[in-house]
């Protein structure tokens, strides 16, 4: 994924603000031995893909039907001529 696609809060490095977090931190830093001992959040979905796929396939089934279905809302208020432009895209400067 090159850096203009790519969500930069992924690199963030996650802090252990709960019991959960600090586990999941925990958990990923030993599988992974990051060398600077952060874990971010890319790191977690690596693993969570690899040890626990039935967790973040529903996750991510879910987002992509919900981004395609957006797409063909938008695709289809395209279509209406009576829609300004702006109101379906937003101000564009």
């Amino acid at each position: 994924m090159s850096l203009e696609n790519e969500n930069p809060d992924l690199l963030k490095a996650v802090q252990p603000v709960n019991e959960m977090k600090a586990w999941l931190i925990n958990y990923v830093g030993d599988k992974l031995n990051p060398d600077n001992d952060e874990v971010n959040v890319e790191m977690i979905i690596e693993v969570m893909a690899q040890e626990f796929p039935e967790f973040l396939m529903p996750l991510a089934e879910e987002n992509f039907i919900r981004g395609y279905r957006q797409g063909l809302a938008d695709a289809e208020s395209l279509k209406h001529e009576d829609i300004p432009m702006n109101s379906v895209l937003g101000s564009v400067k």
